[in-house]
Formats: structure tokens, C-alpha cells, sequence
């Protein structure tokens, strides 16, 4: 046994010699060099000559101010419960905030309506609570006014856009009358957006495929932007307002001169099939939402001025809900919230790569049917809010407020993250903007909070029209009903309005009778007769 090990040893010994010759063993048993470490601006690097430099595992891009923003739900205290919303499938909001009031679509039987609640009045919401309650089809779309707080904007179903204004200490009984009602389309209407920088300047899009730009100093449409081919699915304006895009369900993304009804831009990009659009400000860059060939959720970032090509496509996820994106260009935020989600997801945008900066994301057991966002003068500056939104929770009839906070342990006002930002008043008059004057909107600072009243007021034209003729085409005559809802919606027009004419005419028969009986009753008079007999009278003596 003893010789048996000796020879094995030796014979491990000559095998290690021989691959010690042939340098195999070489590398294996030779001792590590320790790489140099020097500390340069607080970080560690590698100094490796042979091998090139492997990205980090860290984002590249961290000098971001905003990659802290949490959101905030407010407490149940501080929350709008008991609110029957609407369960319409239409893709759009049902909800429009601003620094007095809230207005929620709510559901209703035999006409549309919405609710208008002071933002301070929280808790549970009367059942009985009034509404406003006009239009005679389902209200599709509702915003607020950015230059007057009491005046809200509506459409429906009933093809109508109507105006109404609230009083200062909100409703106390349903309010049926509106101060305007626009007729200008054919088939319904489902988008409206104000003008941002000029005032008394509102823009409809139906589903005749036309957007309207209505002159409210007069109470008539001023312009017909006819371009699309389908549904118009999305409006946004520029910082200034005078360019809009829009997205269509033509799969294609324009960008248009509004008062000229030019089409500037286009883009039809297969990858790519655009849902929602908005203006970065005024980064000149306009983002997306869509889904992809693959019918994943996607946003896309763009050029406004040269749209045949993304800068940049980024997929979010597989789900199927919508995706709305709301873009804060004081901060240069962008948060994506998908309807039927609990979550939303917030960026920071950039003119330089990477572009989109992913940030963090707010996440929620209860889904979304849309959300409302408070404008900027309406935000608490001392908690370091920087967005609030408005979640419509179906399911429990609920309103939840999501504030998006920057954790700042100073208590003095950040200056950094409230920067100048828009106004309350006009920048322009109706006439001005229609003239062709550009003009950006009026800036005020968030320093002192906001208690400036606002002066303008809201003065509707004294003579209403329930049709227009635009570019000489008559918009209400001869256009054929497309499907069987809008054949039985005009048949109920045409008779409402025959049972108007017909209660028109039958009151002046009756003031026509009076008016007679009046005259025979004067005719008839003892005081008439011994007049007349005296005029006779004088008149035989005089012969």
C-alpha cells in the first residue's frame, strides 16, 4: 500500500510539472491583481485597461428634484362619497375641478346631468343633491371655464353645446336653464375644449367629424375645421393656442392652424395606433398614447414639427384600458393613469436623451373611471403640492382626491417648484384671436396664494341662434341620420319642435282674440257714442 501511494504521488507530481510547462496551470493558480480604487466626486471607479468600461447598474439620469414625488390620498373625511356616476363607456373623463367647484356626470333617466359641488363640501352627498339637468341626451363632456369660475361648459348625445353658470354659493335647486345653447352639429358631440389664452373662445368636436369654433360674444360658430375622416377622439392646444392637434380614430395624428383649418402636420404610423394627444408646452414635442401592433399600451414622443417619425416609442404594458396622460409644464411631469387601473405612473420629460425619465408610480386597490386635475392656483403651496387629481371611483360612488407631493423639510415657500405659471385672465379677446394675434397666456406666481378676485364677466349675447351657417354651408339642413338612435333623435327634435311652433301659434291666436275683443270693447264704449253724437251735432248747427 505504502509503494502504491509513493508512485501515485510521484506520478502527480510529473503530471503538475508537465502543465506547469505547458502553462495551463498558470492562470488558474496565479494570484488576483487587486484593481486599483481611487475616489473621485463621491464614486468609485474601476480602473481596467484590458477590458472596456460596463454601464452601471443605476440609472444614468439622477439629478432629478421630482424622483421623490409621492401621492397622497386624502383622508375619508376629505372625500365626495355617495355620488351616483355615470356608467357611460364613452372615453372621457366625466369630471372637470377647479379652484370653487367640482362637476361630476352623474347617472340619470330621460335626459343627461351632472353635479356641481363646492370643493370644500365634503362627505357624503345628499341623494336629493340638485343638478343640473338641460340637455335632453346623455352629457358626454364637461369643463370648466380657465378665465371665469362659475362658468361651465357641456355636450350630450342631443347634439347641443350649452353654457351655464352657477352661482357663487353653489346649487340650491336643479338648474334646467343654461345661458347659451350652441346647435352646430349633426350628430352628437363629444368633446369640448376652451380656448386657453383667449376668452370667450370654445371648440366642439362631434361625431359629424367636424370640430366648431364658437364665438360665445355672439353666440355662433365663427369656424368649421373639416379634415377628419372618423371620430375625433382627442383635442390639445399649444401654450399659446395657435395650434391644435388632434388625434382621430383614423389611426392618424394632425396638427392643425385652427383659424385657417390648415392641416400643418400629419402622421399615419403603423407601429403606432395614437389614442390621446397633448402639447408638451413649450418644448415643441407632443406625446401620445396608443397601443402597438401588438396591442400593448405604448406612448410616443414627437416632434411637432416634423411627424414622420417617433423620437422615441416606450411600451407600458399589455392591459387594455385607455391610456389618458396629463403633462404639468411647470414641472415638465408626465403621468400616465389607464382607465380601469388603480395605479398611475409618473415621468419627468426631458429635450435631452434619455427623453422620458421614469420616476415612480402610485399604485391603488380601486380602479379608475377618470379623474379630475385642480389647475395650479387651486393647489396647497405650503404642503408642496405640485398635481391633484380627482379619481371616480364607480363601483362606491366615490371622489378621491390624490395629491402629488415633493417631500421638502423646509417650511418656507419653494420657489424651484413653482415657477410662473398661468393665469386666470385672458390674454386675448375673442376678436383679437380671430384677427390672427398669438399671444401667451398671462402669468401670475403661487408665491402668496391665491386670493386675487377675479373682475371678468361672463356677458351672453342678448339674441340666440339654434343654427349657423359656416363657409356658407347650412350645418342643420339636409344631413341624413347614419344610424337608427340618431334617426329616432331627430324625429324627437322635429317634434319638440313642432309642439314649440304650435304653442307659439296657438298663444298669438289668443292674443290676436284679446287684442279683438279689446278694439270692439273701445268701439262699444258710452263715452266713444256721445262723442260721436256731439261731432255730428256740431257739425248740422255749423251747416
Amino acid at each position: 500500500m505504502k509503494g502504491d501511494c509513493g508512485r501515485r504521488t510521484l506520478e502527480g507530481k510529473r503530471k503538475r510539472e508537465k502543465q506547469m510547462q505547458a502553462g495551463k496551470l498558470d492562470a488558474r493558480r496565479k494570484p488576483k491583481k487587486i484593481q486599483a480604487l481611487f475616489v473621485d466626486d463621491c464614486r468609485i471607479q474601476r480602473l481596467v485597461s484590458s477590458k472596456p468600461r460596463k454601464m452601471s447598474w443605476r440609472p444614468t439620469y439622477r439629478s432629478s428634484k421630482f424622483r421623490n414625488v409621492y401621492g397622497k390620498v386624502a383622508n375619508r373625511e376629505h372625500c365626495f362619497e355617495g355620488i351616483p356616476i355615470t356608467k357611460n363607456v364613452h372615453d372621457n373623463h366625466f369630471c372637470a375641478v377647479n379652484n370653487k367647484f367640482l362637476a361630476i356626470v352623474t347617472e340619470s333617466a330621460g335626459g343627461g346631468s351632472f353635479v356641481v359641488i363646492p370643493v370644500t363640501q365634503f362627505g357624503r352627498i345628499d341623494p336629493h343633491y340638485p343638478k343640473v339637468c338641460g340637455h335632453q341626451g346623455n352629457v358626454l363632456d364637461i369643463k370648466w371655464n380657465p378665465f371665469h369660475d362659475n362658468i361651465i361648459a357641456s355636450c350630450s348625445e342631443d347634439s347641443s353645446v350649452r353654457i351655464w353658470e352657477v352661482p357663487d354659493d353653489g346649487l340650491r335647486r336643479n338648474l334646467t336653464e343654461s345661458v347659451l345653447e350652441l346647435y352646430g352639429h349633426s350628430r352628437r358631440v363629444g368633446l369640448i375644449e376652451w380656448h386657453p389664452t383667449t376668452s370667450g373662445i370654445l371648440f366642439s368636436a362631434g361625431y359629424d367629424y367636424k370640430i366648431l369654433i364658437w364665438n360665445l360674444e355672439i353666440g355662433e360658430p365663427v369656424k368649421m375645421i373639416d379634415c377628419h375622416t372618423d371620430v375625433i377622439l382627442c383635442m390639445s392646444f399649444n401654450t399659446e393656442g395657435s395650434l391644435l392637434a388632434t388625434s382621430c380614430k383614423d389611426k392618424k395624428l394632425r396638427v392643425i392652424e385652427p383659424r385657417s383649418g390648415k392641416v400643418l402636420q400629419e402622421a399615419n404610423f403603423k407601429n403606432h395606433k395614437v389614442n390621446r394627444v397633448v402639447f408638451l408646452g413649450n418644448m415643441k414635442r407632443l406625446l401620445t398614447t396608443g397601443v402597438s401592433r401588438w396591442n400593448t399600451r405604448q406612448i410616443a414622443l414627437w416632434d411637432q414639427e416634423d411627424l414622420s417619425m417617433p423620437i422615441i416609442e416606450e411600451e407600458i404594458d399589455g392591459l387594455s384600458g385607455l391610456l389618458f396622460p396629463f403633462y404639468d409644464a411647470d414641472t415638465h411631469m408626465l403621468y400616465l393613469a389607464g382607465k380601469g387601473d388603480g395605479n398611475i405612473r409618473y415621468y419627468e420629460i426631458t429635450l435631452e436623451k434619455p427623453y422620458l425619465q421614469y420616476l415612480m408610480e402610485f399604485r391603488s386597490p380601486a380602479p379608475q373611471k377618470g379623474l379630475g386635475v385642480m389647475p395650479k392656483h387651486g393647489l396647497d403651496v405650503g404642503a408642496c403640492e405640485v398635481f391633484r387629481f380627482y379619481k371616480l371611483v364607480t363601483l362606491k360612488g366615490l371622489i378621491e382626491p390624490i395629491s402629488m407631493i415633493v417631500p421638502r423639510r423646509s417650511e418656507t415657500y419653494q420657489e424651484d417648484i413653482y415657477p410662473m405659471t398661468p393665469g386666470t385672465e385672458p390674454a386675448l379677446s375673442a376678436d383679437e384671436w380671430l384677427s390672427g394675434i398669438n399671444r401667451g397666456p398671462v402669468l401670475m406666481s403661487l408665491k402668496e396664494g391665491y386670493n386675487r378676485p377675479n373682475k371678468l364677466v361672463f356677458k351672453a349675447p342678448v339674441k340666440e341662434k339654434k343654427g349657423g351657417v359656416v363657409n356658407g354651408i347650412d350645418l342643420l339642413e339636409n344631413v341624413p341620420p347614419r344610424t337608427e338612435n340618431e334617426l329616432l333623435q331627430m324625429f324627437f327634435r322635429q317634434q319638440e319642435e313642432l309642439r314649440r311652433l304650435k304653442d307659439e301659434l296657438t298663444q298669438k291666436d289668443i292674443k290676436i282674440r284679446q287684442l279683438e275683443l279689446e278694439l270692439n270693447n273701445i268701439r262699444n264704449s258710452p263715452n266713444i257714442s256721445n262723442n260721436n253724437n256731439n261731432n255730428s251735432s256740431s257739425n248740422g248747427s255749423s251747416i
